[in-house]
């Protein structure tokens, strides 16, 4: 399982129970949420990074190439891995 699978793991567990307690097997589902995340991730990252820029130098693309990185993570993680949670599982409201 690799770093995504394991954070939707986490986050679920805490703030989807419902949902999480209806996963009949937890490692599979995921393992193959966690790979599907990582691939996305990486179509969307070159996507957002478009073409080389004519004389862009190596530490110019560098950066561009790790910000349209950190833009997909943000962009996945959002749609798949951490939810908004379930009504009644947020921090309790101040009385």
């Amino acid at each position: 399982m690799n770093q995504y699978g394991q954070m939707a793991r986490r986050h679920w567990a805490r703030w989807l129970p419902g949902r999480f307690a209806t996963i009949e097997n937890p490692e599979a589902f995921f393992t193959g949420l966690g790979d599907e995340a990582e691939q996305k991730i990486t179509a969307l990252a070159w996507e957002l990074a478009e073409d080389d820029p004519p004389g862009e130098g190596y530490l110019d693309k560098a950066g561009r190439l790790g910000e349209a990185r950190h833009r997909a993570e943000q962009i996945v993680l959002d749609e798949m891995i951490l939810l908004p949670p379930e009504p009644g599982t947020g921090p309790a409201s101040p009385q």
